[in-house]
């Protein structure tokens, strides 16, 4: 049992501390994923602070969704929908987001899918990004000070909480590169 609930409401933005049983929730979801879609396993990762060790997170699993082509989501708009995803309106270039709710209301979200073409730079930079910080402790430390200062000023917003991160992700995703 986690000790810290899923999920945050439209806009929210809270973090809790970090919460071993979130590799199990993602785990139990990836099978239903896999089941649902027919994708192999290696197409379905645990991304975002959910999946990086020690450090605080917005509670909702964030899961990366490698498929051959975008130009097919309405097939996976219907497998995922028999396992409670929906696909949001979220503009995002070369990806696909799905929620998960708490309950029929649909105003708590607790996992998330992105959707994105597998072995793509935006899949390599995703797991890229959780790898590296799993292995870099003073990196990761400073995207915690990263998150927590805007969370310190505002607990809603989640575009500007999404910019604010912005440089030093991708000044994480560069390193892709480097090494």
């Amino acid at each position: 049992m986690p000790k810290n609930e899923l999920g945050i409401a439209k806009n929210q933005i809270k973090l809790v501390d970090y919460d071993p049983d979130w590799i199990g929730l993602f785990e139990n979801m990836k099978k239903s994923i896999c089941t649902a879609t027919s994708l192999h396993p290696n197409r379905v990762q645990h991304i975002g602070s959910t999946a990086i060790a020690n450090i605080q997170a917005k509670p909702v699993i964030d899961i990366l969704v490698g498929v051959d082509h975008l130009e097919q989501v309405a097939m996976y708009d219907e497998y995922l929908k028999t396992i409670g995803f929906y696909r949001l309106k979220v503009q995002r270039e070369n990806e696909y987001v799905y929620a998960t709710f708490k309950d029929t209301t649909f105003d708590v979200k607790t996992h998330f899918i992105h959707m994105v073409t597998f072995e793509s730079d935006i899949w390599k930079n995703l797991i890229f990004f959780r790898d590296y910080l799993n292995t870099h402790s003073e990196q990761k430390l400073e995207y915690q000070k990263i998150k927590q200062s805007f969370v310190d000023l505002q607990s809603e917003g989640i575009q500007e909480y999404t910019a604010h991160k912005e440089q030093f992700v991708h000044y994480i995703f560069s390193l892709r590169h480097s090494l």
